[in-house]
């Protein structure tokens, strides 16, 4: 599946205030990355540091959530989660050949 076509079919299950259109979704995004840090901290703690098959379902989930909220959130300012996808790894790539993939990097 492409990431526009799952941006497209997954706005159809978007249901929160529209006066709230990226302060609803931003705080979704937030609290479902929150989810998946807590599986991880739960890797380290409980699970002697190994993802088990349960932990890796678990994460998975809270994943596709992470990829609703950041869905929701690009229709809201009518972009294309393509078009992101494709820009942020340009970017990457970039930072890559120049040598700057770690540390600071560019526009912070």
């Amino acid at each position: 599946m492409e990431l526009s076509e799952y941006q497209r079919l997954s706005r159809s299950t978007a249901q929160y205030p529209r006066n709230e259109a990226l302060t609803y979704p931003a705080l979704g995004l937030a609290g479902e990355a929150g989810e998946f840090a807590d599986h991880a901290k739960k890797v380290i703690r409980d699970d002697g540091g190994e993802v088990t098959a349960g932990r890796r379902e678990a994460m998975a989930k809270e994943l596709g959530d992470v990829l609703w909220y950041v869905a929701q959130l690009a229709s809201e300012l009518e972009l294309d989660l393509d078009e992101i996808a494709q820009a942020n790894l340009d970017k990457l790539l970039s930072r890559q050949r120049r040598g700057v993939l770690s540390g600071s990097g560019d526009d912070r």
